[in-house]
């Protein structure tokens, strides 16, 4: 039964992902094979990262449906491309679903492997966002994962409060909604509340290389000065 359940919300999180993925590319006028290309990569690349470092069979090589689901995603947009493509807000319900249920599944596969749960709080991190990151690298733009935006704040929320619930002894289920519900409210409330981490950055002032370049005086002194045969009385005679 457990299982059938992580199997719902890992191909639910796969067409959310998918549609986030194909959305975009879309919105970069690619191709129907390029966009599906990046909603495929999108979908499965969290997950394929994830589950070779756990030593695991890759989830999507064990079945045809992942690939399936990102065709019916690409479907759907095309179907709908006036309201997914047109509406910034869409890629970030999409997304923001999708990070949600694969930090879930990140965190559940790494603890049937027996992992402690620092690792499978790192493992929920990357399945949630590494194929956003590779999603943003073929569309050539910076990547979410890299800018203000709470988004990987936002798989350590839910890690953090996965681990609070198991601590207290709820249920799995328990633990995983809340796991879910504590990434989709941060990432809602950042986006309500305009909520984002410092930026490291460093301008230089104004002049400053030029101020800070050593500089040498030179002189010349009298005694210093080079003197031509010419120069020089022949007492010779």
């Amino acid at each position: 039964m457990e299982s059938v359940f992580l199997f719902i919300i890992e191909v639910i999180g796969t067409f959310a992902f998918a549609i986030s993925g194909i959305r975009l590319a879309a919105f970069h006028r690619f191709d129907w094979f390029g966009a599906y290309t990046v909603g495929l990569v999108t979908a499965i690349g969290g997950g394929t990262l994830r589950d070779v470092l756990l030593d695991i069979n890759v989830f999507w090589m064990q079945t045809w449906i992942y690939l399936g689901v990102t065709g019916v995603a690409l479907a759907v947009v095309i179907l709908f491309r006036k309201m997914l493509v047109s509406n910034n807000r869409m890629l970030f319900v999409f997304d923001t679903l999708g990070l949600a249920l694969f930090v879930v599944i990140g965190i559940q596969k790494s603890l049937t492997e027996g992992y402690p749960m620092w690792v499978a709080i790192v493992m929920g991190g990357i399945t949630g966002s590494f194929g956003g990151v590779l999603r943003d690298i073929l569309i050539n733009q910076e990547p979410l994962f890299f800018r203000k935006d709470i988004y990987a704040t936002a798989c350590v929320a839910g890690g953090l409060a996965y681990w609070g619930v198991k601590g207290c002894g709820g249920s799995e289920i328990l633990q995983q909604l809340i796991c879910a519900v504590t990434v989709i409210g941060l990432r809602m409330c950042a986006l309500r509340w305009n909520w984002s981490l410092p930026v490291l950055s460093y301008d230089l002032p104004k002049n400053t290389s030029q101020e800070n370049e050593p500089h040498e005086e030179f002189s010349i002194h009298p005694d210093d000065t080079e003197h031509t045969p010419s120069d020089k009385t022949d007492n010779t005679k």
